[in-house]
């Protein structure tokens, strides 16, 4: 119920607040530590039947990129409307991408890029997951600055995500 009826339902009404423009960056990243430090907290204490079961993404920034500042706010949010995320990093490897998502069998991987110069690692993820026999398996989803709707589309991304608000609906639309 904690988790629920409390952090859940706190983030879904700052993730409605942020996409309304009444709260911005800061704010959002403040409650995502406050978010991090409480399950962080709790997670110990609860029995496997009382943890979120939203579904399972795999996050990460690609090769050759180590930024992660929005990445870390989108897999945050995505945590506190209740989703398991695993979050790979910065700097990932086509073969760490693809050696996960055989692993952890999520539903979603997001990739993140803030450099124009690492987005065509986006697609060699993409690629190396097609010849791996894994993409039929796994939604991806895009994100970044420099990214867009037309790029996501044009490598075969199954969506892109503006910010942690359009994440989350994004995530949300594809799992049903």
């Amino acid at each position: 119920d904690i988790i629920d009826l409390g952090m859940v339902a706190a983030m879904e009404s700052l993730n409605q607040s942020f996409k309304n423009g009444t709260v911005f960056i800061p704010e959002v990243l403040a409650a995502a530590r406050a978010m991090n430090a409480a399950v962080l907290f709790l997670e110990p204490h609860l029995a496997e039947k009382d943890k979120w079961s939203g579904g399972k993404i795999l996050i990460g920034t690609v090769k050759g990129d180590l930024h992660d500042i929005g990445k870390n706010m989108v897999a945050t949010m995505l945590r506190g409307v209740g989703f398991e995320v695993v979050d790979l990093g910065i700097n990932i490897a086509v073969d760490a991408f693809v050696k996960k998502v055989a692993e952890e069998h999520p539903q979603v991987l997001a990739l993140s890029a803030l450099l124009t110069t690492t987005m065509p690692e986006m697609r060699k993820v993409i690629d190396a997951l097609t010849r791996a026999g894994t993409r039929e398996t796994v939604k991806v989803i895009v994100g970044g600055a420099p990214v867009n709707w037309n790029y996501a589309d044009d490598i075969g991304a199954d969506g892109y995500a503006r910010d942690a608000a359009d994440a989350i609906d994004l995530v949300r639309s594809l799992i049903r």
